[in-house]
């Protein structure tokens, strides 16, 4: 019995704690964007909005510290939605001392 917990329940409770990803905070991205800017996050949180245009699809997020603009390519979620989203940090665009960051989420990869 105790060879079988060894072997068998250790190495489960380990896979599942790796596949357990901490979300990052949407206040601490856009509080500190150099520490992020580049970097791959998790965010968590519910869909506010989302909008397409021929080239590019893209909704906001908010997890309850603010929002976040996610450039993605899969099918837009439905405002209201919760979801987590694993991407890249970016810098859109920057005008003056104002800028704004998105995510870019990573495709999902055919199994």
């Amino acid at each position: 019995m105790k060879r079988t917990f060894i072997y068998v329940v250790v190495p489960l409770v380990l896979f599942l704690l790796s596949q357990c990803s901490m979300s990052t905070k949407i206040a601490d991205i856009r509080n500190n964007p150099r520490h992020y800017t580049d970097k791959e996050v998790t965010v968590s949180g519910e869909v506010t909005e989302s909008f397409s245009l021929v080239v590019i699809k893209y909704f906001t997020l908010r997890d309850g510290t603010g929002e976040i603009t996610v450039v993605t390519q899969r099918p837009l979620p439905k405002e209201g939605e919760r979801l987590k989203v694993k991407g890249v940090v970016r810098e859109a665009f920057s005008i003056g001392s104002e800028s704004l960051l998105v995510i870019v989420e990573e495709p999902r990869r055919a199994k």
